[in-house]
Formats: structure tokens, C-alpha cells, sequence
């Protein structure tokens, strides 16, 4: 499996891990809503309810008080008992064996379709939800007379339930256009979090295959000469001194890419320590360029100090003095002769300014861009021909 296909694999991975975890958020959210609406939507019929069942209560009482009325004083155009309810109401009364009164005087009130209610003598003061003649909708509350009757009083919810069902419509075509939406952020959200990723492996295998070929050029040169000089085991040491020299010098090479790896390699699994101390830098600067000077004067070049810094500073010594010969070594590598290399140090803003500057080739606008990129190497065919491997990596103070 290539790269291109591992990426694509992982990128579906996190969309539908991305996908599958804001779906069951979106829909706990959505049973939620659902919910605290549906309860806020019945709680005026629910209130209705409770009110009828206290009023009935309080009835009751008061009529413990007085003296009974004979039925035959009943005026026949007296008012029904629970006129004052709220019309949507329907009470029905039952005797103790929860079968309708058919002689009630409410009993007239009643339509057809509310004969063959479900009634449950054990389920009293509760409210409940019932479909009556398979297409109106109520709720109901059952409650017990002092003399062992029953009271079982209803209240339609058509429109409650109406509106119930388009909410639960809505919410369902909201949640599946959420999920559209989350497909597409899921799409977007994991290729840009792989991106940094795929960047980085496109750099590893990249410094795979330098450090491969950085590699494999001194061992071959190394090989190459030691199977020459045992092909002639009889001469001597002076007679192969160039022989030996170039192996020396490809042997250096190869150690010198090798303490680099592994310095990146310690930076990448952060376990690199910093010895910091105070010191002052143009003393050290000092003490470094005049290892300089005898290269500088073999090879026409000119060093030139310009120390004004004259202050303690606290960082990693070593970590400077490696800093600064790479930032030497390239000079001289692609300063001409009879040119000036300047080494300048001074205080700005109450911090160190390191400079070292040359009359080299310099660095394009476009690669400036990427000098803190790891591994980028300006024209590779020209940095090997000079040596620089791309690898350096510090951390000073």
C-alpha cells in the first residue's frame, strides 16, 4: 500500500469516526428537545387535569359539610355538577366496579366513542395518555370518590399531538441535514488535520532517501578502497597513502552524518538537554574565529570581527560554538576569494543579535521561505558538491 492510499484510508477512518460520534451527540441532543418540548406542550392539559381533580376534591369536602338536597328539590334546570370545567374536558363516572354510570346525569354529555374507554381501578391520581376509537388523542386522570365511585376525567390532544408530530418531523429532517453537514465538516476537518501529517512523512521519506544516499556514497568509496589495498597486500603503507587518505576522509564524512542523525534523533523524542552557564559570548566568538584565521589566509578570505555585545549571557556553550562554525563553515564554503566574512554581535531590545555575514551566492527569496523547515536543502545538487547534508537542527538557549 503506497502513501496516497494509507492517507485516503485514514482520512475515511476519521471522517466516520468524526461522523459517527457528533451523530450520536446530535441525536442525545435531539431525544433532548424532544422531549423537554412534548413536556412543556401537554403541561397546559396536564394543569387542566390536576385543577379538575382538585376542584372535585374540594367539592366533596364542602358537600360533607351540608346537609344532602332530596332529589325530588333538584330543579330540572339546575346546572351539571362540573359545568364550571373547562369545556375540553370529559368526566365520566363509574361505580366501584369501574363500569359506567348510566344513570348519571353526566352520562348524557357523553359521546358514544367515550363507552368503551379503558379504565383501570388500580391506576388512580396518575396521569396517563390514551387513543380512543383509534384516532383522538387524550390524557387522562382517574381518581376515587369518597364513597368508593370512580371519577375518570379526560382531555383532548389532538392539536397537542399534531404539533408534537410536526416538531418530531422537523427535528428528523434538521438531525439528517446535521448529518450532511457533518459529513462534509468531517471531510474537511480530517484532510486538514492531516495535512500537517502528510507534510511531515513527505519530509521523513524525503530524508530517508538523502540520508540513504548521503550514506551510501562513503561506505561504497570506503569499500571500493580497502578491497583495493587487499588486493595488494605486499606494498606498503606509503605506497597507498592516498588510498588510506580518502578512506580517512570518507570515514569522517560518515561519522559526521551519523552524529547528525542521531543529534535529530534526540531532538525528535525531546530528550536533548541544554547545559546552560553564563559566559561571554565575544570572548568565546574570540577564541573560535582564531581557528579561522589560518583558513581564511590559505584561501584568500578575510575574517572580520565586530564584538559589541560586552555582556554575560546564559545558554548552552557548546550549542553556540556548533552554531556558529556551521554558519563559518557555509562562509567559506561559498565565499569567493578575496572576499570578507564578518562575524557581529550587539544588544537590541536587551537581547543578543549573532551575525555572520558574506559576499556568497546567498539564499533565493523562495528558499527563504523554508530555512526553518527541517531537511530543506537550496539546489541539492550544489550542496553535495560542497558537502552540507541538510540534517541541523539546535536549540541554543
Amino acid at each position: 500500500m503506497n502513501e496516497e492510499e494509507k492517507v485516503k484510508k485514514q482520512l475515511v477512518k476519521n471522517m466516520i469516526l468524526n461522523l459517527i460520534t457528533f451523530s450520536i451527540i446530535f441525536y442525545l441532543l435531539g431525544i433532548v428537545i424532544y422531549t423537554q418540548f412534548t413536556n412543556s406542550l401537554y403541561m397546559s392539559a396536564d394543569s387542566e387535569l390536576e385543577k379538575a381533580t382538585y376542584q372535585i376534591s374540594s367539592r366533596e369536602q364542602n358537600n360533607k359539610e351540608k346537609k344532602p338536597i332530596p332529589k325530588e328539590n333538584i330543579e330540572l334546570n339546575e346546572e351539571p355538577k362540573y359545568r364550571d370545567q373547562n369545556p375540553r374536558l370529559v368526566f365520566i363516572e363509574r361505580n366501584q366496579n369501574g363500569e359506567i354510570i348510566e344513570d348519571s346525569e353526566n352520562i348524557y354529555r357523553l359521546n358514544e366513542i367515550f363507552t368503551d374507554v379503558q379504565f383501570d381501578t388500580n391506576q388512580l391520581n396518575l396521569i396517563y395518555e390514551i387513543k380512543i376509537d383509534n384516532e383522538y388523542y387524550y390524557r387522562g386522570i382517574n381518581k376515587q370518590l369518597e364513597d368508593g365511585s370512580y371519577i375518570q376525567i379526560l382531555i383532548n390532544v389532538d392539536s397537542e399531538k399534531n404539533i408534537a408530530k410536526e416538531f418530531s418531523t422537523t427535528l428528523i429532517i434538521a438531525l439528517i441535514v446535521s448529518i450532511v453537514f457533518i459529513l462534509i465538516a468531517s471531510y474537511i476537518l480530517s484532510k486538514k488535520t492531516l495535512k500537517p501529517i502528510v507534510a511531515s512523512w513527505k519530509k521523513q521519506n524525503e530524508f530517508v532517501q538523502d540520508a540513504s544516499h548521503e550514506l551510501r556514497t562513503p561506505i561504497t568509496i570506503i569499500k571500493a578502497k580497502q578491497e583495493s589495498l587487499l588486493e595488494k597486500p605486499n606494498t606498503k603503507i606509503i605506497d597507498n597513502a592516498e588510498d588510506i587518505s580518502i578512506t580517512l576522509k570518507e570515514t569522517q564524512r560518515l561519522t559526521k552524518l551519523i552524529k547528525e542523525l542521531m543529534e535529530l534523533a534526540r531532538n525528535d523524542s525531546k530528550k536533548m538537554t541544554l547545559n546552560k552557564e553564563k559566559f561571554y559570548i565575544d570572548k568565546e566568538i574570540k577564541s573560535i574565529i582564531s581557528l579561522y584565521d589560518e583558513v581564511a589566509k590559505s584561501q584568500g578570505k578575510k575574517l572580520i570581527l565586530n564584538l559589541k555585545f560586552n555582556d554575560e549571557i546564559n545558554a548552552d556553550l557548546n550549542k553556540i560554538k556548533e552554531l556558529l562554525i556551521i554558519l563559518l563553515d557555509n562562509s567559506f564554503k561559498y565565499t569567493e576569494k578575496g572576499n570578507d566574512i564578518q562575524v557581529i554581535t550587539y544588544k537590541k531590545e536587551n537581547k543578543l543579535i549573532l551575525e555572520v555575514v558574506d559576499t556568497g551566492i546567498g539564499i533565493s527569496k523562495e528558499a527563504q521561505e523554508h530555512i526553518f523547515e527541517r531537511f530543506y536543502r537550496e539546489e541539492k545538487s550544489r550542496t553535495r558538491k560542497k558537502g552540507g547534508m541538510g540534517l541541523r537542527t539546535f536549540y541554543c538557549l
